[in-house]
C-alpha cells in the first residue's frame, strides 16, 4: 500500500509539473506536451494532479476535446476504482 501511495504522489506531481511545462512552452510559442502524453500521464494515475495543473496554470481548459478526453479518463478511474473496492469487500 505504501508503495501505490509513493507511485501517486509521484505521478500526479509529473502530471501537473508536466502541465506547467507545457503552458510555458505554448506562451513561448516552443514545443509543446502532446496531448496524448498528457491524457497518458491523467490515464496512468496523475488525474488530481492533471486537474490541479489545467486550473492552476489555466491550461487547456477551453479545449472542449481535451476537457472530454480527460473526465472521461477520470470517470474510468472511478468506476475501476468502486469496483476494485468492491472485489476485495468481498
Amino acid at each position: 500500500m505504501e508503495v501505490l501511495f509513493i507511485y501517486l504522489i509521484v505521478i500526479n506531481s509529473l502530471c501537473f509539473l508536466t502541465f506547467g511545462y507545457d503552458k510555458w512552452q505554448a506562451k513561448k510559442n516552443n514545443t509543446r506536451i502532446s496531448e496524448f502524453n498528457l491524457l497518458l500521464l491523467t490515464g496512468i494515475g496523475g488525474t488530481i494532479g492533471g486537474l490541479i495543473g489545467m486550473n492552476f496554470f489555466k491550461h487547456k481548459t477551453n479545449k472542449f476535446s481535451f476537457i472530454l478526453s480527460f473526465y472521461a479518463i477520470a470517470i474510468l478511474q472511478i468506476v475501476l476504482l468502486y469496483f476494485g473496492i468492491q472485489a476485495f469487500k468481498s
